[in-house]
Formats: C-alpha cells, sequence, structure tokens
C-alpha cells in the first residue's frame, strides 16, 4: 500500500444521486444515474480501493453510476498490463508512427485502417450540473488537533459501537475503412487465359476451404531446403533405429515457424537513425487533483499522484495524457490532442504508451501492474474498443470482483447490465457491517457516526450516509473523512 499513515485524510462529501441526467452516449435526456461527491482532498490508497469498487473521477467530482438503473451501464475495465501483447491492429499503429518520426512517412498515413475508436474518456458523459466548486471553506475543512478528535471518539467507548456533459475534447477517430481490394479481376471481366480459373469465395463467404492455407515463400523454401538435407542423411539411415527419430524432426521442422512476438517496448524503444526527420519527446508533470501526492520509498520514482504526460513534435507539444499513479495501477483519465495530428491515431498511440509506462513503474513497485481504462459500455458500440486491449478484466457490479472480459462479453449480449460474478452465494465482501465506524468531520472535528448522530440537531441523516457508507465500503468509510456542516 502507497498510502503512508501520516499524510492527511481524504475529505469528501456527500451528494446522493437520485436525479437523472443526460446520457452523453445514448442522448437520453434523463436516463443518466450516479450517485456523486465532491472530492476536496483524497489519499491515492482511497482513490484507488474506490475505482475498485466502481467509482471514477472527473477533476474533484467522484461519481459512481446506479448501474442498474442508468441507460448505459459503465463497468470499470482493467488490462493486465504485465501480459498485455499487441494486436494486428495496434502494431499498425505503432509502426505507422515509427515510419513518421524516422522517415517522414505519412503516404500511406491516410489509407490506412484506424484500428479502433480513439482513445476517448468518459468523464461524466452527461449534462450533469455537478458544483464545479464546493461552498465549504478551507476553515471548516481543517480538523482541530488530534487529541481533541480522538477525545471524541472515545466519547461513546463505553456503548457498543456499531460500527460538461463534462466538455472534456473527445480524441475523435478519423477512422478509415480498408480500400476493397481492386487488383483482382472482377466477375463480369473476361478471362486471357484458356486455363480453369478458381472463382475467389463471394464477399461474406470466408477463405476457400478447397485450397490449402496460404504460407510464406520463405517458409516453403526452408522446410524443402529442410527436407532435402533429411532425406541425403536418412539415405544412410534406412531401416535403422534412428530413422524413426529423424522422421519426427522432419515432422517437427515442417510445421510452418511463427513469427516472434513483439512486445510494445519493441516498437516504442527502438533506436532512431541519426537523421530521422521528426523526434518525439515526453515529459511528466504532477497536476493539481484531489489526489495528495505521495512518494514513498518502496514506491515508482516519480511517486504517485495526478500526472499530466506530455507529447512533443518537433518541439511543438501535440497531445496531452492525464493519467493518476496509484499503489496497484495506472489509471487514464482522459487524453487531448491537436487534430492535425490525428493521423496518428494518437489516443490508440497513448493508450499502448501508458501500458508500456506501466510495465516500467512495476520494477520498482511490484504491486503496480494494472493499467485502468475507465468504464466499458457494452451498450454503446462506440466504446466497445477498450475490450481490444488484452488480457482485460471487467469489475461485478454486484460484489467487486474481477472478471475476464471473455466471460462478460456473452452476458452482455443478453442483458446490459449483469452480474458477472456466477456464484450465487458471493456478496460484496468490503460492504458496510457497522455504520457508527463511519468517520465523520463535523465542526472541525473528527468524530464516529455514532457520536456524531447524538449530537446532530435537526431531521436524521443516517439514510444518507448508509447509502455513502454501502458505495465506498466499510473500510473507506472508517478512513475518509465525510464532511457534514
Amino acid at each position: 500500500m502507497a498510502a503512508g499513515g501520516g499524510g492527511s485524510p481524504s475529505i469528501v462529501e456527500y451528494f446522493g444521486g437520485e436525479d437523472g441526467y443526460r446520457c452523453g452516449y445514448c442522448k437520453n435526456e434523463s436516463g443518466n444515474l450516479s450517485h456523486g461527491m465532491w472530492a476536496h482532498s483524497m489519499t491515492v490508497q482511497d482513490y484507488q480501493d474506490l475505482i475498485d469498487r466502481g467509482w471514477r473521477r472527473s477533476g474533484k467530482y467522484v461519481y459512481k453510476p446506479i448501474m442498474n438503473q442508468t441507460c448505459c451501464p459503465q463497468y470499470t475495465i482493467r488490462c493486465q498490463a504485465l501480459r498485455f501483447q499487441t494486436s494486428k491492429s495496434h502494431k499498425k499503429v505503432l509502426k505507422k508512427m515509427l515510419k513518421f518520426i524516422s522517415k517522414g512517412d505519412v503516404s500511406k498515413v491516410v489509407s490506412e485502417e484506424e484500428p479502433m475508436d480513439s482513445h476517448i474518456e468518459d468523464v461524466v458523459p452527461s449534462d450533469f450540473a455537478y458544483k464545479s466548486e464546493s461552498q465549504v471553506s478551507q476553515t471548516e475543512l481543517t480538523p482541530l488537533n488530534e487529541d481533541h478528535a480522538e477525545g471524541v471518539e472515545n466519547e461513546d467507548k463505553d456503548k457498543v459501537e456499531t460500527k460538461e456533459e463534462v466538455n472534456v475534447k473527445k480524441v475523435e477517430s478519423g477512422s478509415l475503412q480498408i480500400p476493397v481490394d481492386k487488383d483482382a479481376a472482377g466477375p463480369g471481366e473476361p478471362s486471357h487465359s484458356s486455363k480453369t480459373v478458381h472463382a475467389p469465395p463471394k464477399p461474406g463467404k470466408g477463405a476457400d476451404l478447397s485450397k490449402p492455407p496460404c504460407r510464406k515463400a520463405k517458409d516453403i523454401r526452408k522446410e524443402r531446403k529442410l527436407q532435402k538435407l533429411l532425406q541425403n542423411q536418412m539415405g544412410t539411415l534406412e531401416g535403422s533405429p534412428l530413422q524413426a527419430g529423424h522422421q519426427a524432426l522432419l515432422s517437427q521442422n515442417s510445421k510452418t515457424p511463427t513469427n516472434q512476438h513483439k512486445s510494445i517496448e519493441d516498437f516504442i524503444f527502438v533506436s532512431l537513425p541519426d537523421d530521422a526527420p521528426h523526434k518525439l519527446e515526453f515529459t511528466r508533470f504532477l497536476c493539481d487533483s484531489p489526489l495528495e501526492a505521495e512518494n514513498p520509498p518502496n514506491g515508482p520514482e516519480c511517486g504517485y499522484g495526478s500526472f499530466h504526460q506530455q507529447y512533443w513534435l518537433d518541439g511543438k507539444i501535440i497531445a496531452v495524457g492525464v493519467i493518476d499513479i496509484l499503489p496497484y495501477c495506472v489509471s487514464s483519465v482522459y487524453l487531448y490532442y491537436d487534430p492535425d495530428y490525428s493521423f496518428l491515431s494518437l489516443g490508440v498511440y497513448s493508450a499502448l504508451r501508458e501500458i508500456a509506462f506501466t510495465r516500467k513503474l512495476h520494477e520498482k513497485a511490484p504491486d503496480l501492474c494494472f493499467y485502468y481504462m475507465g468504464f466499458y459500455i457494452h451498450s454503446c458500440p462506440k466504446m466497445r474498443y477498450k475490450g481490444q486491449y488484452r488480457p482485460s478484466d471487467l469489475l461485478c457490479p454486484e460484489t467487486y470482483v474481477w472478471t475476464p472480459i471473455e466471460q462478460c462479453l456473452p452476458l452482455l449480449e443478453l442483458s446490459k447490465y449483469s452480474r458477472f460474478n456466477q456464484d450465487a452465494k458471493a456478496v460484496d465482501e468490503g460492504r458496510i457491517k457497522e455504520l457508527g465506524r463511519v468517520r465523520v468531520l463535523h465542526k472541525r472535528t473528527i468524530m464516529p457516526y455514532s457520536v456524531y448522530k447524538k449530537r446532530r440537531k435537526g431531521p436524521s441523516d443516517e439514510a444518507s450516509v448508509q447509502q455513502y457508507a454501502s458505495l465506498v465500503g466499510q473500510t473507506c468509510s472508517e478512513r475518509m473523512l465525510l464532511f457534514r456542516s
């Protein structure tokens, strides 16, 4: 755990979430439902625990979709960065960037396929008019000295304690379709040969199964050379016990060898020629957010907190990614970029670069091994691209356990809301068990809810506190301070 015991505690205001707002995905005018709270300050460990319960931040506003009611359920998705393997479409993007930097090659860029929608973030996709600033003064948020706070917490000791739409600029994809291959003769064109011509399979029918699979000429030449070599050697071994071994070797080597898999690092950290026409550089800065920056000795060199990752091309900034570095993950918040460079698929490229960065941080901080991509929204086809970063897991909205996305997709095809944990008896292990142990900040004094409840004047707020505690879980409710006026 990264959060140190000596730092300032998280301080939050809970707002509830009964009203519906406009959905940025399906455009339903009142279908977007979520719970929300304002984070005056937050430790990285608390935020890590919150996103592992389905929460997400937009600036200092932290929200959690009401999954079984909202029009477009948003499932927290994480990629297992250490096991990540680039897909064919990912490699296209990486090669495209490499060609552009090393050779200035843009000739093919506009005709290549964009492998998926660019990396857009889902920061409160609604016209949700939440507070842009809290009305609480800083004085009210400053707890009194710890001795006084501890005295209040012990007061009840003899009794049993019951425990913009945010207008973040979306990274548009400028997707291009793969052009149809026009080199092959059309069905109406005459044949200039008397030989029988096999008609190509009709569109949608797939490969011609009457023909053997296509193989590379280089692999075929290698196989033939090996066969001749072994046949010459076996000429003197006919009938000997070694013949069977040579036949087995021939069979084993006759299979088409697979190309060795290239990692992201092989594309990103490749050496460029001295005369490369372009230079791409990266800088990283701490940025303002509710997360309190921490730099423990066993953490990554840059520490934990919120950062701006700037992408500089030939001295010009072309993109900025906002990330949170947390105890167990790098969480991508959003990315914005210069649209003049959309041909470089900067959304996808930045996501791949952030996965590589996660793997680098893991070398110093072994617990940090996941890349969180925000929310996966299966009911919105445009937002399914996040599922292409494999292997990935989705968070069960009821038990908060991670489930491989391959097991989740069939369930989401049947219903836009689904419980992924198939154990019917499983429950939320982090659920609230003792409401009285929820920590409250009231009149600059820290106290358990059991004490605050007795001091409070006016109507009871127990229902609101119960809802808050059930959403953040027992652990966070005992660490964070819930502000009460």
